[in-house]
């Protein structure tokens, strides 16, 4: 079976009701954020390979009102649905766990398509021009980037999880990055940024602040978010 993609508000209402004992995987993606290019052809992929489930693809920009539904607000986003009930969110382009996840949820083995089964190696030795260039394509991936411990949906410390609660409470759309995934990353970000610590918030490609500056911004610029992506 081949990816439905959403249209209207009514399509998707009419698809997810239709069935209600049939595995549903939800796929909220836009156009503009990198990882989603990844996981586009592994949703569709898998797609092909599991007609059992019903693979549902939302931009989430042009269907606001169903990515609030389901209170997305950073993208790639998949949720697990069967029998009307939630069984499964993730946040993330990690194809090994969206597999995992349907594993468990469908009770049948998913098979990786062989391109996107390895994740590439983050070992292999890397200059410092070309982790500078890795850096400046990933703060770029999407017009507000988070390199974050964790993802949106599991955060893996406080100051991570109250700097994606505050882009929620603005409803801000962002990408983000697990530097617990990516050691090279994490230390060379340091580097990059002239910043020790994380979270690290990139608004078009410029460091922002962690934690305690976003905050000072907003308090002195209520809109900040706003003149920040303008800019």
């Amino acid at each position: 079976m081949s990816v439905v993609e959403i249209t209207s508000e009514a399509q998707f209402t009419d698809l997810t009701r239709s069935d209600p004992d049939k595995l549903i995987a939800l796929y909220f993606h836009t156009p503009w954020a990198q990882p989603c290019q990844t996981m586009n052809s592994v949703f569709k992929t898998l797609a092909k390979e599991n007609p059992s489930v019903l693979f549902i693809s939302i931009n989430a920009d042009d269907h606001a009102e169903i990515s609030e539904l389901f209170e997305v607000s950073a993208v790639p986003y998949f949720i697990l649905i069967k029998n009307s009930t939630i069984i499964k969110e993730l946040s993330g382009a990690d194809p090994k766990e969206f597999i995992a996840a349907l594993n468990q949820s469908s009770g049948k083995t998913v098979t990786p398509a062989p391109e996107t089964s390895e994740k590439p190696s983050v070992e292999t030795e890397e200059s410092p021009e070309a982790l500078n260039e890795r850096l400046k394509k990933l703060t770029s991936a999407a017009p507000v980037m988070l390199f974050m411990k964790g993802s949106p949906s599991a955060p893996q410390c406080g100051f991570s999880r109250q700097l994606v609660a505050i882009l929620r409470e603005h409803q801000v759309k962002f990408g983000f990055f697990d530097i617990l995934k990516d050691d090279t990353v994490r230390q060379g970000l340091k580097t990059f940024s002239d910043w020790p610590t994380f979270p690290q918030l990139y608004v078009n490609g410029e460091f922002q602040g962690g934690l305690d500056i976003i905050k000072e911004s907003i308090e002195e610029d209520p809109n900040f978010f706003a003149s920040a992506t303008a800019a």
